[in-house]
């Protein structure tokens, strides 16, 4: 596996990966969330130092091919001229010296042909490179949209966290209150205040008893003395 095919995996195995799932089997979501975090940005830096050196790679290779290019149309241009003074030598009669330059034509002519060998060979895999920085460059569009999703989830999972904690502490106290009411204290207080009430109502009823005899004694006294009074006129008659 080539280095380019390495990177490109990676990164399309790391835009597959379902954030939803992920934070479904978290224990706790709010730390898992930010370790994917850390590592998708550490990700994300890894691939674009690999995806900046292919680039770097492809553009070594099209500098490679336009100075192939250049050389062609230069040796072009030297086996034209060569070729051209050929002629005019061989015009004026001077024929060992227009095949001397005929030669050199022809080497020029081999020369061309091989820098346009180079480029030819060299063209699919320029134009396979290109579609590679391509992909690339897409996954790693998609590796940043990712990252800004998990950042969105990040934030309002970790407000709905916070919240759940809040209601289960709530929830919580509210148990605490039902298991140990304090009304029922205040019940059994009430309870024991009403019982004081009464024992007061009592001595008063007891206290108000020991009056009526006291009284009854009075009146018990004064028919005694109307008896000792009647008597008395009785005997006085």
């Amino acid at each position: 596996m080539t280095k380019k095919q390495s990177i490109f995996g990676r990164i399309s195995q790391l835009v597959r990966a379902n954030v939803n799932d992920v934070i479904d089997n978290a224990e706790d979501p709010e730390k898992m969330l930010a370790q994917m975090e850390r590592d998708y940005r550490n990700s994300i830096v890894d691939a674009e130092n690999s995806i900046a050196e292919t680039i770097g790679n492809l553009r070594l290779m099209e500098d490679d091919h336009e100075s192939d290019r250049q050389a062609v149309e230069e040796w072009g241009t030297k086996a034209r001229n060569a070729s051209q003074k050929a002629d005019r030598l061989r015009a004026d009669g001077n024929d060992a010296e227009a095949d001397r330059f005929d030669n050199l034509a022809k080497v020029a002519l081999g020369k061309q042909i091989g820098f346009e060998k180079e480029m030819k060979a060299s063209e699919p895999v320029i134009a396979g490179q290109r579609e590679v920085v391509e992909k690339l460059k897409q996954s790693l569009a998609t590796m940043k949209d990712k990252l800004e999703e998990l950042r969105s989830k990040k934030a309002s999972l970790t407000a709905r966290q916070k919240t759940a904690q809040a209601q289960q502490q709530v929830n919580e106290a509210l148990g605490a209150v039902d298991v140990m009411d304090p009304l029922s204290e205040v019940n059994r207080f009430e309870e024991k205040v009403r019982r004081e009430e009464a024992k007061v109502r009592g001595q008063q009823e007891l206290a108000m008893s020991s009056l009526d005899r006291q009284f009854e004694d009075l009146d018990s006294l004064g028919d005694e003395a109307e008896i000792e009074a009647r008597m008395a006129a009785l005997k006085s008659q």
